[in-house]
């Protein structure tokens, strides 16, 4: 994939289930999230990245964009950071995946699910869509 041609993004839904115990501490962390580790996720071409959180059934759902040519080697890269190690630690033993076989972060199993987009209103489009109530992290 080519990020200078036009609508070249690739669009990325990852859930995770947040223990009910840790969210309060999630939420605090995600409020100072460490410089080293939003440069990681900048050099590894990802944008446009939140975190919502939805209650009634304790989901963490990630969105973002990535807009570079080597999917797999950015995440590599991602996965080699000493503090984004460091930082995974922490969240990851606030977090449950869903993901048979997940045993953390950065492992060959992936710790979030990804999910595929069934839906995207292309620009332009005359649609609308129902909104879901969830508070973000930023």
């Amino acid at each position: 994939m080519s990020s200078s041609t036009p609508n070249s993004a690739k669009r990325v839904c990852q859930i995770i289930k947040l223990k009910p115990s840790r969210v309060d501490e999630y939420k605090e962390i995600h409020a100072a999230v460490w410089p080293g580790v939003l440069a990681a996720l900048k050099r590894a071409h990802i944008t446009d990245y939140s975190i919502h959180h939805y209650p009634p059934l304790q989901l963490l759902i990630a969105t973002f964009k990535y807009i570079g040519d080597d999917y797999a080697a950015d995440m590599a890269k991602v996965a080699e950071d000493p503090e984004t190690q460091r930082w995974w630690e922490l969240t990851d033993g606030m977090q449950e995946s869903f993901v048979e076989g997940a045993t953390g972060s950065g492992k060959d199993v992936p710790w979030w699910q990804v999910n595929f987009i069934v839906l995207w209103p292309r620009a332009g489009s005359s649609r609308s869509f129902p909104l879901i109530n969830v508070w973000c992290i930023y």
